[in-house]
Protein backbone atom coordinates (compact mmCIF):
# COMPACT_ATOMS: atom_id res chain seq x y z
CA UNK A 1 0.00 0.00 0.00
CA UNK A 2 1.24 3.31 -1.36
CA UNK A 3 0.75 6.14 1.43
CA UNK A 4 1.71 9.93 0.85
CA UNK A 5 3.56 11.61 3.54
CA UNK A 6 2.73 15.45 3.54
CA UNK A 7 4.08 18.34 5.93
CA UNK A 8 4.42 21.55 6.57
CA UNK A 9 0.95 23.11 7.12
CA UNK A 10 0.23 25.41 9.95
CA UNK A 11 -0.82 28.99 10.99
CA UNK A 12 0.07 32.18 9.35
CA UNK A 13 -1.07 35.71 9.15
CA UNK A 14 -2.35 36.99 5.88
CA UNK A 15 0.53 37.65 3.59
CA UNK A 16 2.68 35.39 4.89
CA UNK A 17 4.36 32.44 3.70
CA UNK A 18 4.39 28.79 4.22
CA UNK A 19 5.51 25.07 2.21
CA UNK A 20 3.88 21.99 2.05
CA UNK A 21 6.18 18.51 1.39
CA UNK A 22 4.72 15.45 0.10
CA UNK A 23 6.70 12.29 -0.62
CA UNK A 24 5.40 8.71 -1.19
CA UNK A 25 6.55 5.60 0.48
CA UNK A 26 7.86 3.93 -1.78
CA UNK A 27 8.92 4.25 -4.93
CA UNK A 28 6.23 3.95 -7.69
CA UNK A 29 7.45 4.76 -11.07
CA UNK A 30 4.27 4.58 -12.63
CA UNK A 31 3.19 7.94 -11.26
CA UNK A 32 2.92 10.33 -13.52
CA UNK A 33 1.38 13.66 -12.20
CA UNK A 34 1.43 14.82 -8.51
CA UNK A 35 -0.28 18.02 -7.05
CA UNK A 36 -2.41 19.26 -4.68
CA UNK A 37 -5.98 19.64 -3.66
CA UNK A 38 -7.86 22.02 -1.30
CA UNK A 39 -11.21 21.39 0.99
CA UNK A 40 -12.44 23.89 3.09
CA UNK A 41 -15.49 23.69 5.34
CA UNK A 42 -18.48 23.26 3.80
CA UNK A 43 -17.05 22.97 0.54
CA UNK A 44 -15.83 20.76 -2.32
CA UNK A 45 -12.53 19.81 -2.58
CA UNK A 46 -10.55 21.31 -5.50
CA UNK A 47 -7.53 21.08 -7.37
CA UNK A 48 -4.77 23.91 -6.33
CA UNK A 49 -1.57 23.03 -8.46
CA UNK A 50 -0.37 20.10 -10.31
CA UNK A 51 2.71 19.20 -11.86
CA UNK A 52 3.19 16.54 -14.53
CA UNK A 53 5.98 14.74 -15.73
CA UNK A 54 7.92 16.69 -18.46
CA UNK A 55 7.59 19.09 -15.73
CA UNK A 56 4.40 20.93 -17.23
CA UNK A 57 2.46 22.55 -14.09
CA UNK A 58 -1.12 23.72 -13.69
CA UNK A 59 -2.36 26.24 -11.00
CA UNK A 60 -6.05 27.80 -10.23
CA UNK A 61 -6.52 30.92 -11.27
CA UNK A 62 -6.94 31.95 -7.62
CA UNK A 63 -3.65 30.80 -6.73
CA UNK A 64 -1.49 31.55 -9.49
CA UNK A 65 1.38 34.53 -9.35
CA UNK A 66 1.32 33.08 -4.96
CA UNK A 67 1.67 29.96 -5.26
CA UNK A 68 5.15 27.76 -6.79
CA UNK A 69 4.72 23.69 -7.48
CA UNK A 70 7.71 21.81 -7.72
CA UNK A 71 8.89 18.15 -7.38
CA UNK A 72 10.16 15.13 -8.50
CA UNK A 73 8.02 13.23 -10.22
CA UNK A 74 10.53 10.06 -10.95
CA UNK A 75 11.40 10.41 -7.28
CA UNK A 76 7.46 10.80 -6.35
CA UNK A 77 8.32 13.59 -4.35
CA UNK A 78 5.93 16.93 -4.71
CA UNK A 79 6.22 20.60 -3.26
CA UNK A 80 3.64 23.81 -2.80
CA UNK A 81 5.18 26.87 -2.11
CA UNK A 82 2.75 28.91 -0.63
CA UNK A 83 3.19 32.92 -0.89
CA UNK A 84 0.96 35.89 0.10
CA UNK A 85 -1.31 33.90 1.51
CA UNK A 86 -4.78 34.76 2.34
CA UNK A 87 -7.45 33.61 4.67
CA UNK A 88 -9.67 32.28 1.97
CA UNK A 89 -6.63 29.69 1.62
CA UNK A 90 -7.62 28.03 4.76
CA UNK A 91 -8.22 24.73 4.25
CA UNK A 92 -6.99 21.20 4.43
CA UNK A 93 -4.74 20.57 1.86
CA UNK A 94 -4.35 17.07 0.18
CA UNK A 95 -1.31 15.64 -1.70
CA UNK A 96 -2.07 13.57 -4.60
CA UNK A 97 -0.28 11.36 -7.17
CA UNK A 98 -2.02 9.84 -10.26
CA UNK A 99 -0.68 6.40 -11.25
CA UNK A 100 -1.46 5.93 -14.87
CA UNK A 101 -0.52 2.21 -14.70
CA UNK A 102 -2.93 0.83 -11.84
CA UNK A 103 -5.26 3.33 -12.97
CA UNK A 104 -5.63 4.65 -9.56
CA UNK A 105 -4.93 8.02 -7.54
CA UNK A 106 -3.11 8.12 -3.93
CA UNK A 107 -3.96 10.53 -1.39
CA UNK A 108 -2.29 11.86 1.66
CA UNK A 109 -3.66 12.20 5.32
CA UNK A 110 -4.28 16.04 4.75
CA UNK A 111 -2.64 18.75 6.51
CA UNK A 112 -4.18 22.01 7.90
CA UNK A 113 -3.21 25.66 6.78
CA UNK A 114 -4.77 28.54 8.68
CA UNK A 115 -4.68 32.12 7.78
CA UNK A 116 -5.67 34.06 9.96
CA UNK A 117 -6.61 37.95 9.01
Amino acid sequence: QVQLVESGGGLVQAGGSLRLSCAASRSIFSINAMGWYRQAPGKQRELVARIISGDSTHYVDSVKGRFTISGDIAKNTVYLQMDSLKPEDTAVYYCNAVDVLRHTDYWGQGTQVTVSS
